[in-house]
């Protein structure tokens, strides 16, 4: 289970505190269990500050406080407060990385949606769409639903998500896409043949949580190899 220890303290010494977070860092390299860890300070208040460390478990969390690095550098962080800092150790029951959720509902409603005006519900006004296999970029929900009815016209088709990654305000993920081959797609005649497509899709989001722009990456000439129209 997850494991998250959120430091409080109060101190005037921020770029200090800062500068010895670097030294912890440079000093455990290869040796720190700590995988994520943020720095956040108080609005109304400049000389609160929290810290929010996590670690992948508790029994992981406690070899990372038994390093002689990690004591040294405690006892000097306690020396840049103006007070004793408190500890709060939580086991994590809930985490939803909400913009991976958003990135795996819109691959689920560009599948199995009826109603591609409610796409409006996870992407920007005036999305726009990067597909190396476009002559241009796909821009505006108009121009979105037709690219979706072009692929919906030729398949019946779902996508896996295999992997997910995210950063800020960009999710990468890994996903495979089958499809029948049912319906007339870029001139080829319905095969009835079942197909098999990996890629990558990379998106941005705006800080209300919608998708503004989006990268595909995918193998657009295996595909049209398993439907015979070129030489596998």
């Amino acid at each position: 289970m997850t494991f998250v220890q959120i430091i409080d303290c109060k101190t005037s010494r921020l770029d200090e505190l800062n500068r010895l977070m670097d030294q912890w860092v440079e000093q455990t390299r290869g040796k720190r269990t700590a995988t994520h860890s943020t720095v956040g300070q108080d609005r109304s208040d400049s000389a609160h500050v929290v810290e929010i460390v996590e670690f992948p478990s508790y029994d992981v969390a406690m070899r990372n406080s038994q390093l002689p690095e990690t004591d040294r550098i405690f006892r000097e962080m306690i020396a840049l407060c103006d007070e004793m800092p408190s500890f709060t150790d939580l086991d994590v029951v809930r985490d939803e990385a909400l913009y991976k959720t958003q990135s795996r509902r819109l691959l689920d409603m560009l599948a199995h949606e009826p109603e591609l005006a409610l796409l409006d519900d996870v992407l920007a006004e005036g999305y726009h769409d990067h597909d190396p296999t476009n002559e241009q970029d796909v821009i505006g929900m108009d121009a979105t639903q037709r690219a979706v009815e072009m692929w919906r016209g030729g398949f019946d088709f779902d996508f896996t998500v295999e992997d997910q990654i995210a950063e800020g305000d960009r999710v990468c993920t890994r996903w495979t896409w089958r499809g029948t081959h049912n319906g007339d797609f870029l001139g080829l005649q319905p095969t009835g043949i079942d197909t098999t497509m990996t890629g990558t899709l990379v998106h941005r989001f705006h800080d209300d949580g919608k998708i503004v722009e989006g990268w595909w990456q995918y193998d657009l000439l295996g595909l049209m190899g398993q439907l015979g129209a070129v030489e596998a």
